[in-house]
């Protein structure tokens, strides 16, 4: 598979909005992964005590993932040599490859099959510990692996409005984010990065943004994100990418609460 020509060529491009731009694409591959960590990790300490901890959550993670877009937007429309089609803004312009349309096939078919899991009470496990005081040197957030993700999901009506608003946020903004604009950053930089290089660059940022949910976390949303990128690049538009992520991330609203661990108190 090519890279669509409409990408950036030459950092020059960005004009005044270089610096800030280049900025941008460092925190999301570097800083981001330190921050979400330690977001994520406040908040489950929060859920143990206070039940409304999940619903301050997502009004933080909406607050951050639109504020962050908009900065980014800002410099985007401040860099006079890249246009809307350089950042996937506009309709598709190609169908994905075939190979990349058997990945998403794939992808859509996990879901389907995680779904059912998750509805069947693949979560649900032995009754909460009663909260016991934490042994000396024991790690403050010693959870079992898959915790963090599950701690994320909405248990109440309220939880899942937000929740749902959480996952088209993710849609938009993430796809803007770690596809339209970081790609068109990494391209400028490095002139001829083969589009493999642009979908493994996609996936690592992706994944690492994702540190919080630990190792497998990481692999998992690494291979998703290196799937967005494709077929972004291959159809030239962020709208199959943005439709494809927001339905990955509503998935979890058709899982009912009964199906879902009770918190740890």
């Amino acid at each position: 598979m090519s890279a669509l020509p409409e990408l950036p060529a030459d950092f020059a491009d960005f004009g005044p909005a270089q610096v800030a731009a280049a900025l941008i694409a460092v925190f999301l591959v570097v800083g981001e992964p330190f921050v979400g960590y330690a977001l994520h990790r406040r908040f489950e300490g929060r859920l143990r005590t206070d039940p409304l901890a999940r619903r301050s959550f997502y009004r933080r993670l909406l607050v951050l993932e639109w504020g962050l877009s908009l900065v980014t937007l800002l410099v985007w429309l401040a860099a006079p040599g890249v246009s809307a089609a350089q950042v996937g803004l506009g309709p598709p312009r190609a169908w994905p490859g075939l190979l990349t349309g058997l990945a998403v096939l794939a992808v859509a078919v996990l879901v389907v099959v995680s779904v059912r899991a998750l509805r069947s009470g693949a979560l649900v496990g032995p009754p909460p510990e009663v909260a016991r005081p934490r042994v000396p040197g024991e790690p403050r957030h010693a959870e079992p692996p898959g915790q963090a993700t599950v701690a994320l999901l909405p248990r109440t009506r309220t939880e899942r409005h937000l929740f749902a608003l959480v996952g088209i946020t993710a849609g938009i903004c993430e796809e803007w984010l770690y596809r339209g604009f970081l790609l068109a950053v990494v391209a400028a930089l490095v002139p001829g990065l083969p589009t493999a290089g642009l979908v493994v660059v996609a996936a690592v940022a992706f994944g690492l943004a994702h540190a919080y949910q630990g190792l497998s976390g990481v692999l998992t949303t690494g291979v998703l994100g290196g799937v967005l990128a494709a077929v972004y690049l291959q159809t030239g538009s962020l709208l199959l990418p943005v439709l494809l992520h927001a339905v990955i991330d509503l998935r979890f609203l058709l899982v009912p609460s009964s199906a879902l661990p009770a918190a740890a108190r």
